[in-house]
Parts: structure tokens; C-alpha cells; sequence
């Protein structure tokens, strides 16, 4: 572990310098060709009147120089050829003005170009580089417990670092040794269930934290192995299963304005245009279940631009051409907290979704009777906890419902939600 660690480091370590050469040297490449072309620039338009007056003080001293030679040749010449060729002379000069010269600029309106270059930047740059990069023997968190659970495992981590204040943990995970790693959850809590597992087969998990108020990520723990043997519960025939029944949770593919992970229990609301309510795959969600929203990090702790019609929740059936669930046969939670039930706003509020918070739907039947045309004799309690707050209310329906669809709707791009 030692040496396979100090090899990585090392790697890491060159190449990550190896990118910042390369990328300081096109930086100052692209700065000097900058300032060059501003020289460039200033000379040409500075330059330009100063050739202008030499080219006018140029051709004046040459047509002196050629009527001084033809005065000189008048003067040498035969007397009687003289007084017409003094004539001529006199009238040639009297037509070209000797004594006028073009504007010539003064000497503190013609440019003089310098470099202006501050040597503190070195000074800069250099304190910089030294304090760039650590070297850590021993990260602050560590895995610790892994559960078996039916298709899935359980898995628990623990800070080893007194000092390390942890603010958000990151779990990633990768199905062999030739896969990359791949984030699995991020928040604050110091365990997480991660479903839609192989029974039998091996993964690796490691685990990672930021400071409270940092945004850089610490070391990675130490990869470890972790199986689960337990066979998935089939989700064919829920009726007739056990009430500790755990169901998969997938988003429906196919909405233009959502892209999805490969397992399709992460939605992304993405840069298209389009905007609607995201339903899941089936009506999966069951009384006596729990049902959970969990706001995962887009980017670097980004979350999308709030809407009043933001919302999460579950409904009694999938409807197109909505662009939120806030209205009739549905409870949900807006990104401000705003509870609405069958497109109604509660008083009570919960706490605004950011990023980090988890949003928890459970319900019971409180109240069944024969189905009817007349309805109203189906009842709900329905409990939703957000950030240690919760608010309980009766949901009335005009049927009976044995299942629900969950959902949620983003106006705007960069919300990332994970349902489990």
C-alpha cells in the first residue's frame, strides 16, 4: 500500500506540474503576443503623420534643389539667352513657396513606447508556487462498515482526524479495477445506501471530505472492497410482497429538458429550452414507504437559478403540458420551501432546497374506504421533513390509490436531484 500510494502520488504530482508548465507557458505566450501587437499598433498610427511631414519636407527641399540649379544655369548662360531665362526663373519661383513647411508635431505630442513591467510579479508567482500542492500521509476520513442489503450495501464512513472539521463527504465507487470511480453521494451524512448492485460481485469504494468553508477536496481513503450477497427483492408484484419491500427508483428517460445517469435515479435539468415535470419510471412509490429527495452538488457546489414553480413531490398520475407539480392530485415542496397540496399553499414552510438538503416524503393510509364515482373517502397523511423540520397534513383524494408517481420540475438548468 505504501509504495502503490507513493507511485500514484508521484504520478499525480508530474503530471499535474507537467499541465501547469504547459499551461503557464501559453499564458505568457499569449500576454507577450498581446503586448506586441499593441506595439505593433501604436507604432503604425503614430508613425503615419511623421511620414506624411517628411514626404512634404522631402519634395519641398528637392524642388528647391532643382530651381536653385536652374537659377545657376540662367546666371552661366550666354547674354543673350540670359534675360529669357532669368524670366522664366523669376516666374517659376514666384509660383513655389520656399518659405512654408508642413506642421511638424512637438516633440510632447509624438509617442515614445517603454515596457512597463512590475517585478513584484515574480515575487508573486514564486510565493504562490511554494505553497502550492500538499503532501498527505493520512487522510481524514476513513471507510469503516459495510452492510449487506438486498441489491444494494450499506455503506459507513468515520472522521480519524480530530482536527478535520468535515463540511460535506464525498462517496465514489467503480464496479472493477479497469472502471473509473464515480460519485455515488455527496453530503453530510456519514453513510449511504447504494442500490442497483450485482450480488456477488466486488466493488471498491473510497471516500473523501472538505473542510467547513473550503471548496478543495481532501485525500482520498483508502480503496476497499465491498459485496453484498443478498438477491434484489422482485418488484413484480408489489401487492403481494412484505412491507420491508425496498423498490429502485428511476426518472423516466426521453424528456428533452432532463438528461439522466446511467442508472436513471439522477436527473440533471439540463441547458434545453424545454420545461416540464420529470415523472419516475412507474407508480413505484407505495404507502408505508419512504421515499426520499436528495439535492446532489452540480459542478462545484451549484445548484440551478429558484423559481416559484420549482417543486418536488409525488402525484396520482403523469400528466404532460404541466410545467410543475403544484396542482390538483399532487403534493410537492418548492426549491423556497413553500408546501402545496393539490396546487394549494400551506402556512407551514420548510426550510429553501439548496444544495446538500434532503427532502423526505412519507405516508400511511389514514382512512379507506369503498372505491366510489362520489370520492372523497381515500386519505393520506403525509409527512415531509426538510433540513430537521417537518410538516403533517391529510391528503383527501377523490379515488384510491395503491401507488404514486414521484416527480419534480426545474425551470432553470443546474439542478442535479438523486432519488432513493
Amino acid at each position: 500500500q505504501i509504495k502503490d500510494s507513493a507511485t500514484l502520488t508521484r504520478d499525480v504530482l508530474e503530471q499535474h506540474f507537467s499541465d501547469l508548465k504547459g499551461t503557464l507557458k501559453k499564458l505568457l505566450d499569449e500576454r507577450l503576443l498581446s503586448l506586441l501587437q499593441e506595439v505593433d499598433v501604436i507604432e503604425q498610427e503614430s508613425i503615419k503623420p511623421l511620414d506624411e511631414c517628411q514626404k512634404l519636407i522631402e519634395h519641398g527641399v528637392s524642388t528647391a534643389d532643382d530651381l536653385l540649379r536652374e537659377g545657376e544655369s540662367a546666371v552661366d548662360g550666354d547674354v543673350g539667352q540670359q534675360n529669357e531665362k532669368l524670366c522664366n526663373f523669376t516666374k517659376k519661383a514666384l509660383h513655389i513657396q520656399l518659405d512654408s513647411l508642413p506642421e511638424v508635431p512637438s516633440l510632447v505630442d509624438v509617442p515614445c513606447l517603454s515596457a512597463q513591467l512590475d517585478d513584484c510579479l515574480l515575487t508573486i508567482l514564486k510565493n504562490q508556487i511554494f505553497r502550492h500542492g500538499t503532501v498527505a500521509s493520512r487522510p481524514p476520513v476513513q471507510l469503516e462498515e459495510f452492510v449487506e442489503k438486498p441489491g444494494g450495501i450499506l455503506v459507513r464512513w468515520c472522521k480519524v482526524d480530530d482536527d478535520f472539521i468535515a463540511q460535506d463527504y464525498r462517496l465514489q465507487f467503480r464496479k472493477s479495477t479497469a472502471s473509473p470511480f464515480e460519485d455515488v453521494y455527496v453530503g453530510a451524512e456519514t453513510e449511504f445506501m447504494v442500490l442497483h448492485m450485482d450480488p456477488n460481485v466486488e466493488y471498491q469504494f473510497r471516500v473523501c471530505a472538505r473542510g467547513d468553508g473550503r471548496q478543495e477536496w481532501s485525500p482520498w481513503s483508502v480503496p476497499q472492497s465491498g459485496r453484498t450477497t443478498l438477491v434484489p427483492h422482485d418488484t413484480a408484484q408489489p401487492s403481494l410482497l412484505p412491507v420491508f419491500l425496498v423498490f429502485f427508483e428511476e426518472w423516466t428517460a426521453g424528456l428533452e429538458g432532463y438528461s439522466l445517469s446511467s442508472r436513471r435515479n439522477i436527473a440533471l435539468r439540463n441547458d434545453s429550452q424545454s420545461c416540464g415535470v420529470l415523472y419516475s419510471k412507474a407508480p413505484t412509490y407505495f404507502c408505508g414507504q419512504t421515499l426520499t429527495f436528495r439535492q446532489v452538488l452540480f459542478g462545484i457546489e451549484a445548484v440551478g437559478q429558484a423559481d416559484r414553480r420549482d417543486s418536488l413531490g409525488v402525484c396520482v398520475e403523469q400528466r404532460s403540458g404541466d410545467e410543475s407539480l403544484q396542482r390538483d392530485r399532487a403534493v410537492c415542496v418548492s426549491t423556497n420551501g413553500a408546501v402545496f397540496v393539490n396546487g394549494k399553499e400551506m402556512t407551514n414552510q420548510l426550510p429553501a432546497v439548496t444544495s446538500g438538503s434532503t427532502v423526505t416524503f412519507d405516508m400511511e393510509v389514514v382512512q379507506l374506504g369503498p372505491c366510489s364515482n362520489e370520492g372523497g373517502n381515500f386519505k393520506l397523511r403525509v409527512t415531509i421533513s426538510s433540513n430537521n423540520r417537518e410538516v403533517v397534513f391529510d391528503w383527501v383524494l377523490d379515488q384510491c390509490c395503491g401507488s404514486l408517481y414521484f416527480g419534480c420540475s426545474f425551470s432553470y438548468p443546474g439542478w442535479k436531484v438523486l432519488v432513493f
